[in-house]
């Protein structure tokens, strides 16, 4: 970077069809999110930037809502987002990009963060890749709600991480849990403080086996309380979830979202 002029830190605001990647973090044997936007930003702005995500989600997961942070010392052009959005893939969109303060951070200073997993009773042929096709009306809906009254009541989730995933902690704050109805959709919504690795989609294929009847809600309660790994430890299919929504203290919501 040039000696002379000023640093500034950037939040991103993008989004994400995750079908074609290996996930948002640099992998070495497979394209992910994060070195797609790298090469359009340091193309745009002639310079190397390596950006930081507010997550890093699986192979295959899509996001509604995804912010990124990435320093330079570089103009940027008035055009930018139109530039990033012609230069970028298809499957992925930018749509705000917003100077912060040069301490701020995507992944740390996020407040919360919401996920959504989609169940669609009715094969679509569209969407197919973006809903799990599950003829639901088979599912016991009040067992899953009350489960995820359950889920609420604890805040240490070793049983629903992924195994070997390096996390420091387990310790999660969930805010929201529960099951909407949305005409052929059911669809699991769970907001948080922070989630571990493959953490929505294990709760997700659990609470599946209880509408199923396969895993009691004794079971399933005695499993987190006891944090231990379920006798059914299914995890939903990757193109079923959406980060969708990332809340921040310090950035506007966009007035477009819902």
């Amino acid at each position: 970077m040039s000696s002379y002029l000023c640093v500034v830190r950037y939040f991103l605001e993008i989004a994400y069809d995750g079908t074609a990647y290996n996930g948002w973090q640099v992998q070495p044997n497979g394209v992910t999110v994060q070195e797609t936007v790298d090469k359009a930003l340091s193309t745009i702005l002639r310079d190397a930037i390596h950006c930081i995500g507010c997550g890093r989600t699986d192979a295959g997961v899509h996001a509604s809502q995804f912010y990124l942070h990435f320093d330079t010392d570089m103009p940027v052009p008035d055009d930018f987002l139109q530039r990033m959005n012609a230069f970028l893939p298809k499957d992925i969109g930018v749509y705000r990009l917003l100077p912060v303060h040069d301490k701020a951070h995507s992944r740390f200073d996020a407040r919360s963060r919401s996920y959504e997993y989609v169940l669609c009773r009715q094969k679509d042929v569209y969407r197919f890749g973006y809903v799990y096709y599950k003829p639901f009306h088979k599912l016991d809906l009040d067992r899953m709600q009350q489960a995820c009254v359950i889920l609420q009541q604890f805040h240490d989730f070793p049983s629903f991480c992924k195994s070997k995933a390096g996390s420091k902690t387990t310790l999660v704050r969930i805010d929201e849990a529960k099951w909407e109805e949305r005409g052929n959709d059911l669809v699991f919504c769970i907001t948080a403080d922070r989630f571990l690795r493959g953490m929505v989609r294990l709760v997700v294929g659990a609470m599946l086996q209880i509408g199923e009847g396969k895993m009691s809600l004794e079971e399933f309660e005695k499993g987190i309380r006891e944090k231990q790994r379920f006798r059914l430890a299914l995890s939903a299919p990757a193109h079923g979830l959406y980060l969708n929504h990332v809340r921040y203290d310090y950035i506007p919501e966009r007035q477009d979202l819902n």
